[in-house]
């Protein structure tokens, strides 16, 4: 198997690249439109450890976290700012943190800087918090349930609901991404969702049904280790899966939030 295809995305999508823009864009006009904001906010010293964080109208319920993709080395949160629509429409914050980029941070402490993010949020907020991510925010919101990450604002976490999410590291050491990755056996095991045991906290595997097929066993070797619950979203491909974030009565937001909305 060609591991570099099976992890191509854009060319298996209709207009794959031109999603990039139209994100930007779309975020860009939510932020114009919703100035109950508060961007790059500091939760460490580097330049990327900053999150935005978006507010509702009225008191919130709760905190939404959203982790951006980009296998690690792409993006930022100001790509994505318009995917805090849904829950501000249902009367949540939504925060969204920045993190280092590879080749300047391996995963590992990227992961490290995620959990820091949360916990700056969870100290600026009140009220239970919801994680979700996409693709490499997939694993990154996964591992802050793992049983070797520890922090007081796991008890606050109501769900976990990782988006087309990488589980399993060891096949990215066999793709040219791991030239900027720089995964090697020893971090590709320890950051590797399978070989951890979740903490006590409901975790919802999200995944399109029209992925990539190596997404698609991504997600389904996450839910047989973890007994996680999985939800395959009909005509969904790896860019489009995430417009559930959209619309605070979609399907992926009542998973997400539950009995909160």
């Amino acid at each position: 198997m060609d591991l570099d295809d099976a992890y191509a995305n854009s060319a298996y999508i209709p207009d794959g690249d031109s999603y990039y823009a139209r994100w930007s864009a779309a975020a860009k006009a939510f932020r114009t439109a919703h100035p109950n904001a508060d961007l790059d906010v500091a939760y460490g010293d580097r330049s990327r450890q900053t999150y935005d964080i978006f507010r509702p109208k009225d008191a919130p319920k709760g905190t939404v976290i959203f982790v951006h993709g980009g296998y690690w080395m792409a993006c930022t949160p100001k790509d994505f700012s318009h995917l805090a629509a849904g829950a501000v429409g249902a009367g949540f914050n939504c925060a969204m943190p920045c993190y280092t980029l590879a080749p300047d941070a391996r995963i590992s402490e990227i992961t490290r800087e995620i959990k820091a993010a949360v916990g700056a949020i969870a100290a600026a907020t009140q009220g239970p918090l919801y994680l979700t991510g996409h693709s490499a925010g997939g694993h990154l919101v996964a591992r802050m349930v793992c049983d070797d990450v520890r922090a007081p604002w796991q008890s606050r976490v109501a769900q976990v609901m990782p988006i087309s999410l990488l589980a399993d590291l060891a096949p990215l050491m066999q793709t040219r991404m791991n030239e900027t990755l720089r995964l090697n056996a020893v971090e590709a095991e320890a950051e590797s969702l399978i070989f951890h045991t979740p903490r006590d906290i409901p975790v919802t595997v999200w995944v399109g049904a029209a992925e990539r097929p190596a997404f698609l066993d991504q997600a389904q070797t996450l839910v047989q280790a973890w007994g996680a619950e999985h939800e395959i979203d009909p005509g969904r491909h790896h860019f489009d899966v995430i417009d559930g974030l959209l619309d605070p009565h979609s399907a992926m937001m009542r998973t997400l939030l539950g009995k909160a909305i």
